[in-house]
């Protein structure tokens, strides 16, 4: 089963009219996309949108053999003109199924939010999902069977990605397509970037794909440390990086810090912006977390996990740092990085890079900072993938 992608952009297309925002004014070359639609073996056209016939014609295709057009959303705006052949476009109602003269199977999948995602089946029995922009399957249960090819809306609805994995719906193989591509990315490295670390990725329109046979599917880092300084929007990368998985770890090193009414702002900021399938735990006990086998495991902060393990080494007073505090924390941070070294679990941590900054007036403050150093150090030895996140823009350091 081939599928050509005629647009990837969102329901407005890449840049939108009209916008002056900095993605748009980019988005040019293959950076500018049309608005999603799907020609399947030059038979079923998913989405009909301004332009189709032009665009199949640039891929090399005719859309003269399409026998089904199928709506995935409402299209806002004036009504798309139907080129002379084609039939008038529809829905298949939520549930049901639509078998076409050439073999194909398309059954309709309810969503959470308007619209119909469509499951493809073709006569050879590859398996395609299509979702529409902005929603995430319904109603799934753990007897889904995996799908060869999915492409959806990655970048808006990433929990999508979640649930089709947690039934087992797009495993390891699975060619994730990300399409209702938007302005919400800038277009080219980071679109690939985020794309990658939900183990999707993008492609120019006119891409023609075949279902089935393994693509080089982007391998999601195992392990990956998130630097970043005060309100820099490293939580945010780090929680981002895992949005397309479900059943993960939250590891909150901070604690509840009774009493403290800004401490407590922004613990509960953080909750509300994770998804809920997240489940989280306060503990600085991080080792026993990394030997054990589970899901992704979010780690957030390094920085606090840190003034605990100085607190317990003593390492804020002078002669207890001298006396054998050093050597407790070194032994600390040791089977730290060799828990994480030994790990198979998914682990993405956050960590403060303060090294840059004023340096502290205190000893003790500067023993902090330069432990910190160390200890980042050594942690991002330990990782595949190493960010810098600066005024919400990540830097690639390492993978």
């Amino acid at each position: 089963m081939e599928v050509t992608l005629l647009g990837t952009g969102g329901p407005m297309g890449l840049p939108r009219p009209d916008c002056s925002c900095a993605v748009c004014a980019v988005a040019l070359g293959e950076g500018a996309r049309a608005a999603a639609a799907l020609l399947v073996d030059g038979t079923l056209l998913l989405d009909l949108t301004p332009g189709a016939a032009f665009a199949a014609a640039r891929a090399g295709h005719s859309l003269n053999g399409v026998r089904q057009v199928l709506l995935s959303h409402p299209h806002d705006g004036p009504a798309v003109e139907v080129p002379a052949g084609l039939p008038q476009p529809g829905r298949v109602p939520d549930g049901r199924e639509l078998t076409l003269l050439t073999g194909h199977r398309v059954r309709a999948l309810p969503m959470d939010a308007p619209g119909t995602g469509y499951a493809v089946t073709g006569p050879d029995g590859q398996r395609l999902l299509y979702l529409p922009p902005g929603a995430a399957p319904a109603g799934l249960d753990e007897t889904a069977e995996m799908y060869d090819m999915v492409v959806g809306d990655v970048v808006g609805r990433p929990d999508a990605l979640a649930r089709l994995r947690l039934v087992g719906a797009v495993g390891p193989a699975t060619d994730v397509i990300a399409v209702h591509l938007d302005h919400d990315v800038p277009p080219g490295r980071e679109l690939g970037r985020r794309l990658a670390a939900a183990g999707a990725r993008a492609v120019p329109d006119g891409t023609t794909l075949t279902v089935g046979v393994y693509e080089d599917v982007p391998d999601v880092p195992r392990r990956t440390l998130v630097l970043g300084g005060a309100r820099s929007g490293k939580s945010v990368e780090a929680e981002r990086r895992l949005e397309a998985f479900p059943d993960v770890l939250y590891v909150a090193t901070g604690g509840a810090r009774n009493g403290d009414g800004e401490w407590a702002a922004r613990v509960h900021a953080h909750r509300e912006r994770r998804p809920g399938s997240w489940r989280t735990t306060e503990t600085c006990d991080l080792v026993p977390v990394l030997k054990e086998d589970g899901p992704p495991v979010l780690i957030d902060c390094l920085s606090l996990w840190l003034t605990d393990a100085m607190d317990s080494a003593g390492a804020w007073d002078d002669d207890e740092w001298a006396g054998g505090g050093e050597r407790a924390l070194r032994a600390r941070v040791e089977e730290l990085t060799a828990a994480v070294r030994e790990t198979r679990r998914t682990v993405v941590a956050v960590s403060n890079e303060v090294g840059s900054g004023i340096v502290p007036a205190t000893p003790s403050g500067r023993r902090y900072r330069d432990e910190l150093g160390r200890l980042n150090t050594a942690f991002a030895t330990e990782c595949e993938h190493v960010l810098l996140v600066v005024a919400g823009q990540a830097l690639t350091l390492k993978g």
